[in-house]
């Protein structure tokens, strides 16, 4: 006789929903060999929705009264390009940084948006197909917030991290960055000895200054988004208990209200999120072209 099928425990529910589509099952906490497909398809489509909406802002741009959508876009590119100039003084440089700044964000706000979709949406579509493909319906795990997923946005922060070695190479020189990495921020003495310990001291304070922003960077997106996941998937199971309970009359109307007082603030988070990975990345670009 078959098991009778069970409603998931809340932990079970959780737990269900914290897990990625992945190429192959995880054997260990850090495993370099596992991709996160779900995060990698997800952010992707993200990716070419929003170059899709620059492209038919860009096509319809006129020189004349613009339209609410033209004006969206231009006070967006202007804000971000006023934030470029801020940073990074070198106009050479601004012409690749902003566009990328400007990338950078709608990207990110696409991506945190995901989480204003209802927790079981998409999961529930994905089950779906997959039980109709033959598989286990239960094991159909998808996860659709691609910042909630640390590989996504430490990914996102080692390329700003490249970007600044590549910038500290082109505007002072291989020779005169190493010089800077071995004299900042403690500089030097004329003593070979202490000039050799100092040499020593300030290169490990730059490599650890170089690791601290890099992860705080990436942590810091993921933090908030995790969060707010979490946050969702909670009320998401308040709602839950209140479908199945006879005598919960309180309960629905709660699921509702908590709903969208998160949803609303969680719209400024997800735009105050985007805009600090960028500006974070602005700011560090901008170190990187300045002379210690």
């Amino acid at each position: 006789m078959a098991a009778e099928a069970h409603a998931p425990t809340a932990s079970e529910y959780i737990v269900h929903h914290l897990q990625h589509l992945q190429n192959i099952k995880q054997k260990s906490i850090i495993d370099f060999s596992v991709v996160n497909i779900d995060s990698i398809i997800v952010s992707s489509v993200l990716g070419v929705i929003g170059l899709f909406v620059f492209w038919l802002a860009a096509r319809k741009a006129t020189s004349g009264v613009p339209g609410r959508f033209q004006a969206a876009v231009e006070l967006l590119v202007e804000m971000v390009d006023n934030q470029a100039k801020a940073s990074i003084h070198n106009a050479q440089s601004r012409r690749f940084v902003a566009p990328l700044a400007l990338t950078v964000f709608v990207w990110i706000f696409l991506m945190n948006a995901m989480d204003m979709l209802p927790v079981d949406l998409l999961p529930a579509i994905w089950s779906g197909v997959y039980g109709a493909a033959g598989n286990d319906p239960h094991h159909a795990y998808l996860r659709v917030v691609p910042t909630a997923d640390l590989s996504t946005t430490l990914g996102l922060s080692s390329a700003v991290l490249l970007l600044c070695l590549f910038y500290n190479i082109k505007i002072k020189g291989l020779g005169g960055w190493a010089h800077e990495l071995v004299t900042a921020p403690f500089g030097t003495s004329k003593n070979p000895v202490f000039a050799l310990l100092l040499g020593v001291v300030n290169l490990a304070m730059q490599i650890i200054e170089y690791v601290a922003k890099t992860v705080s960077h990436g942590m810091r997106l993921f933090g908030n988004m995790y969060a707010g996941e979490l946050v969702f998937m909670l009320i998401a199971l308040m709602g839950g208990a209140a479908a199945l309970s006879l005598s919960g009359v309180l309960l629905p109307l709660g699921h509702i209200i908590a709903g969208s007082i998160w949803a609303i603030f969680h719209i400024l988070i997800i735009t105050l999120q985007a805009f600090i990975f960028m500006m974070l990345a602005l700011i560090y670009l901008g170190q990187a072209h300045e002379a210690h």
